[in-house]
C-alpha cells in the first residue's frame, strides 16, 4: 500500500471545493474496520497511518504525510472499511466524502487519474501481502476451505491464510477464538466476529459487502451475472447515467476469471488473466456508480408485471425497467456417480495460482478441448510434474485456437489423449486415483492421480427462466430474429419485432455464454455487453 501520490498545490484547491477541512489532534482514530465507507483524508499538514487489524495483532500498513492520501477501491465500491485510519501527530485533513469523490473523479478527467491509479495499486499490493481484515483457518484437503478462499481472492478483498497442515500459529489462532479443528473452516472478521465453516454469502453478510445496496430501488437496469459480458454492460450502463445494479452469485470475473491467462484479448499482446481483466472492469464500472451485490443468487425471473423484478434467495425481490441477463454458462460436469464427494478435493473447476498450489510437483489430469483447457493445460504445465489432457474428440482443432494448440503440442510436459473419457474416480476423503478409457481401442488406463480439472463443454443452467422466455433444445436463450419460428411463453406484446439481444420479453435482453448461437470468446462477451446499451435505451424509452 505504499503507491502515495503527492498532490500538487492546484490539485489541492480543487479538491477543496468537494471537501471540508478538519482539524486533528494525535492518536485521533479517523475509522475503523467495519465502518461504513469512510471518506477519503487528504494531508495538509500532519500524518496519517494505516493499520491492519487481524490475528489478535495491529500492524502499520503505510502512513501518510502532507500532499498524500488515504483510502483505496472500497471508497469506490462503497463497501465498509477494512483497516484502522489514525493520526500519528496533529494537523490539518482535508475530509472527502465517498460520495464527492466520485463526484469529484467524474468530474476532473486529471483527478480521476491521480485516485484511480493509487487506489487499484493499493489494492492489489494489500491482496497480495495478504493485509486486511479478515484471517482464514483452514485445511488445504478442505473443499470449503478453497471455496471460501476462491471467493474472497475473486473478489479482490485481502485475507491472511493459515493451514492449519503447516502452519504452527494457527493452533495457538484456533484457541485464542474458542475454536476446535471441526469448525474449519473459520473466518475471523474485523478481530471480533467468528464464523464456523461458512458459506460465501455468510462472509459477505460479516464484512458488509452488500450493505451500500438498497435492493428495493427500481433500477434503470439490472444486470445478473458479472463475468466479462455483465461487467461491459455495467461499465456502458453507468458511463452512460443509467442506475444500475449487478447481482453475482458468487464473486466477479466469471467463467473468464477462472482462466489463468488470455492471450488472444485485443490489446494485451502479452495476455492477462481472467481475473486481472475481471478487476479493472469491476473497479471501471463502480467508477461510473454501477453498484455490484455477491454471493447473491437470482432464483426466479417476474415477468407478470412492469416493471420486472427478480426474486433473490432470501425471497427479497429487486425490481428493474430493464434487465440485462448475463448469467454465462459452466462446465459439464462428467457422469460419475461420486464425483461431487471429490469436489475441492481433487476435482476442480478453476485453473488459477491458487489451486496449482495444491498440486505443485504432482502430475494432473485436465479434462476439455476447448481455449480455457488449453490454457489450463499450458498453466499447470510450468507448475506441476506433467499435464495429462482427456479429450473426448479426435482433434483439438475445432474447438481450440491454433496458438494453444501449438503450445500444447510443442510442450513435452503435457500428453494429450484423444477419443478419451474418464470412467472412474477413487480415494479415502481426498481423490487419490482415477481411470478412463480410450473410446476407440477400449483400453483403460487407471493410474494414481489426485488432481483433476474439469473443463470440458457448458451448459447455460437456465431452467428458471423457463416460464418467462423462449429457449432453445439445449437451454440457452433465444433472441432476436431466433425468435421468430418459436412460440415463446408469454405472446410477444408489441408491434415491433424483438432487437437483436432481446429476449421474448420486451425489454429483457440476454449476453454473453447463455444467449442461444453465442461465440465462446471473451472478446464476444465483452461486444456483445458493449452493444446492448443501445438496445437497452430504446426500450427504456418505449417504457
Amino acid at each position: 500500500m505504499s503507491y502515495a501520490p503527492i498532490l500538487t498545490a492546484p490539485q489541492i484547491e480543487r479538491i477543496r471545493v468537494f471537501a471540508k477541512p478538519r482539524q486533528v489532534t494525535a492518536g485521533e482514530v479517523l475509522y475503523d474496520p467495519n465502518d461504513d465507507t469512510p471518506p477519503v483524508f487528504i494531508v495538509i499538514s500532519g500524518q496519517i497511518k494505516i493499520l491492519a487489524i487481524g490475528g489478535g495483532e495491529e500492524r502499520t500498513v503505510t502512513t501518510y504525510g502532507v500532499g498524500q492520501f488515504s483510502g483505496e477501491l472500497l471508497m469506490i465500491s462503497g463497501r465498509r472499511s477494512i483497516y484502522r485510519c489514525q493520526t500519528t501527530e496533529p494537523g490539518t485533513l482535508l475530509e472527502l466524502s465517498a460520495r464527492d469523490l466520485r463526484t469529484l473523479i467524474g468530474k476532473d478527467a486529471e483527478l480521476s487519474d491521480v485516485f484511480m491509479k493509487a487506489f487499484l495499486a493499493r489494492r492489489l499490493s494489500l491482496r497480495d501481502t495478504g493485509s486486511g481484515n479478515v484471517v482464514v483457518l483452514g485445511s488445504r484437503y478442505s473443499a470449503n476451505t478453497l471455496a471460501i478462499r476462491e471467493f474472497l481472492t475473486r473478489d479482490g478483498h485481502p485475507f491472511s491464510y493459515f493451514d492449519l497442515d503447516s502452519d504452527p500459529m494457527t493452533q495457538e489462532l484456533l484457541e485464542r477464538f474458542g475454536v476446535c479443528t471441526d469448525d474449519i473452516p473459520v473466518v475471523i472478521c474485523n478481530n471480533v466476529q467468528v464464523l464456523r465453516n461458512p458459506s460465501a454469502r455468510e462472509v459477505a453478510e460479516c464484512l458488509g459487502f452488500n450493505s451500500d445496496i438498497d435492493d428495493s430501488q427500481v433500477r434503470d437496469l439490472l444486470i445478473v451475472g458479472a463475468g466479462p459480458a455483465g461487467l461491459a454492460a455495467a461499465v456502458y450502463a453507468a458511463s452512460e447515467g443509467l442506475d444500475v445494479l449487478v447481482v453475482e452469485k458468487a464473486a466477479p470475473g466469471g467463467q473468464a476469471g477462472s482462466s489463468s491467462k488470455i492471450e488472444n484479448y485485443l490489446g494485451f499482446p502479452t495476455g492477462l488473466s481472467g481475473h486481472e481483466l475481471a478487476d479493472r472492469a469491476i473497479a471501471q464500472s463502480e467508477k461510473f456508480g454501477a453498484q455490484i451485490m455477491v454471493a447473491r443468487t437470482v432464483k426466479r425471473l417476474n415477468c407478470d408485471q412492469r416493471p420486472y423484478s427478480v426474486t433473490l434467495d432470501d425471497g427479497q425481490e429487486v425490481p428493474a425497467r430493464s434487465i440485462v441477463l448475463a448469467t454465462g454458462a459452466q462446465y459439464n460436469k462428467p457422469s460419475l456417480p461420486n464425483l461431487d464427494v471429490y469436489t475441492g478435493k481433487g476435482i476442480y473447476y478453476n485453473a488459477t495460482f491458487m489451486e496449482a498450489q495444491l498440486c505443485a510437483g504432482e502430475q494432473v489430469v485436465v479434462i476439455g478441448g476447448g481455449n480455457s483447457a488449453g490454457q489450463a493445460a499450458v498453466f499447470l504445465s510450468q507448475n506441476t510434474a506433467g499435464v495429462l489432457m482427456l479429450v473426448r474428440s479426435g482433434s483439438l482443432a475445432d474447438t481450440m485456437s491454433r496458438y494453444l494448440i501449438q503450445r500444447i503440442e510443442e510442450n513435452p510436459l503435457i500428453e494429450v489423449h484423444y477419443s478419451s473419457e474418464l470412467t472412474k474416480l477413487e480415494g479415502d476423503g481426498h481423490l487419490e486415483r482415477i481411470s478412463w478409457i480410450d473410446k476407440k481401442s477400449g483400453e483403460i488406463s487407471a493410474p494414481f492421480i489426485r488432481h483433476v480439472f474439469v473443463m470440458a463443454g457448458a451448459s447455460p443452467k437456465t431452467a428458471w427462466l423457463s416460464e418467462c422466455l423462449s429457449l432453445d433444445s439445449k437451454g440457452f436463450v433465444l433472441t432476436g430474429r431466433d425468435l421468430e419460428a418459436v412460440t415463446p411463453p408469454i405472446p410477444w406484446p408489441l408491434s415491433r419485432p424483438p432487437y437483436m439481444l432481446e429476449t421474448s420479453l420486451p425489454g429483457v435482453f440476454v449476453v454473453g455464454d447463455a444467449r442461444s448461437g453465442n461465440v465462446k470468446r471473451v472478446a464476444s462477451a465483452v461486444g456483445e455487453g458493449s452493444i446492448v446499451l443501445a438496445l437497452v435505451h430504446q426500450a427504456l424509452a418505449e417504457s
